[in-house]
């Protein structure tokens, strides 16, 4: 990608006619983000008006430059956000984003990589980051052009008007962060502490989630979005998976897999009892979904392990046991007890009709940030492993 030669008016609505993308095209992409940021769907039936909006003030954006890190990662969140919806117009807003510097989509390498970094970090930007920060032995474990990666996110946040952490690496460390940790990484927001830090997590986030995350700055000014007590955006992240799941309905029923090749897996029932997640993680997948709608891990009949979630790697494994103690409707009877006629028809519907939990609500992080995430089903303090 040669993302300096994209730009070819003053603003982007300019561009995108330059470049031929009708205006029909655009007004669809923005209708989809309206209802990503509406419902937490880009499939919603918006009104004209909110599409317009957006596409009114995204239109009007001019040049924004962009410094996107990759630091201690595997690739796959830059992967899942070139494949962000299925039109053109949405590889080219993310082009004509003048993304300055991503070390692994550039043309440019060596020198000529370091200096398009160095030109970027001057001026006022938005930083992307993939990646955790290892901290152990001086950060040797990941450098950058003889620099260790956190001083190179120092360098790039310094004018960054707001930083994007994307994916759970960047987030909370991830993988590499698991017991026992051996290069000591950590997330983007344990390293930037004077800049709003926007925490889009999942192993990888969904591309439309990231693109929506990128957007919705672009077409508020600069401002990021209202967040959870993790830092992650209300617009995707104010759900547990559980409560939109298509498989719900089993769950009340008290119908669960418990095996990956019995009568329930090939029926479609509830993946509870072979370790699914989906109760204690919030997360937009069973709504969004992955590659223009066509599947996610639950609907491939494989267990979500909980990735959007703060150490979700020592948290959640074994991945294919259950969770411990997820009660039926997180108030008083057991999981096992569902689907025998202890809870009421009209609870059942109102749960998996109004697609929002009736347990527990996620607190809204504040200045002070002192506000906590409520735990989840299932959610117990983590016991610290010995050291062999």
């Amino acid at each position: 990608m040669n993302f300096g030669a994209n730009w070819q008016g003053k603003t982007l609505a300019d561009n995108l006619e330059l470049r031929g993308v009708p205006r029909r095209d655009f007004l669809k992409m923005c209708g989809a983000l309206a209802g990503v940021y509406a419902v937490g769907s880009p499939l919603a039936q918006m009104p004209e008006a909110a599409a317009q909006e957006i596409a009114d003030k995204l239109g009007a954006v001019k040049k924004p430059n962009v410094a996107w890190l990759q630091l201690q990662e595997c690739t796959g969140c830059m992967e899942s956000t070139i494949r962000s919806g299925g039109a053109t117009v949405e590889e080219m807003v993310l082009e004509l984003l003048s993304v300055n510097y991503n070390d692994l989509v550039m043309a440019a390498s060596g020198t000529a990589a370091e200096q398009a970094l160095h030109d970027v970090n001057k001026e006022p930007h938005i930083l992307v980051v993939n990646g955790s920060v290892p901290l152990k032995d001086d950060g040797i474990y990941c450098t950058i052009g003889g620099k260790s990666v956190e001083q190179v996110l120092k360098e790039a946040a310094e004018n960054a008007t707001v930083v994007l952490a994307v994916g759970a690496c960047a987030v909370y460390g991830s993988v590499q962060a698991a017991r026992p940790n051996p290069t000591g990484a950590v997330g983007v927001d344990e390293i930037i502490k004077d800049k709003p830090v926007i925490n889009v997590s999942g192993c990888p986030p969904i591309g439309e989630v990231i693109t929506a995350s990128l957007t919705y700055i672009l077409t508020h000014d600069g401002k990021a979005p209202e967040v959870d007590a993790e830092g992650r955006p209300l617009f995707a992240y104010d759900q547990r998976i559980h409560d939109s799941c298509p498989r719900r309905a089993h769950f009340d029923a008290g119908q669960f897999v418990r095996s990956f090749d019995d009568e329930g897996a090939r029926n479609g029932w509830c993946l509870y009892e072979v370790g699914c997640k989906g109760p204690s993680t919030f997360s937009p997948c069973p709504i969004v979904q992955w590659n223009l709608k066509s599947g996610w891990p639950i609907g491939a009949g494989h267990p979500c392990i909980g990735c959007t979630e703060k150490d979700f790697f020592d948290k959640f494994t074994p991945f294919y046991k259950e969770l411990p103690n997820v009660t039926g409707f997180g108030i008083e009877e057991p999981v096992e007890k569902v689907g025998l006629g202890l809870i009421g028809a009209a609870a059942v519907g109102t749960a998996i009709h109004g697609g929002m939990t009736l347990f527990k609500s996620i607190p809204v992080r504040d200045s002070s940030q002192d506000d906590k995430t409520l735990a989840a089903f299932g959610d117990a303090p983590v016991a610290e492993k010995k050291e062999s």
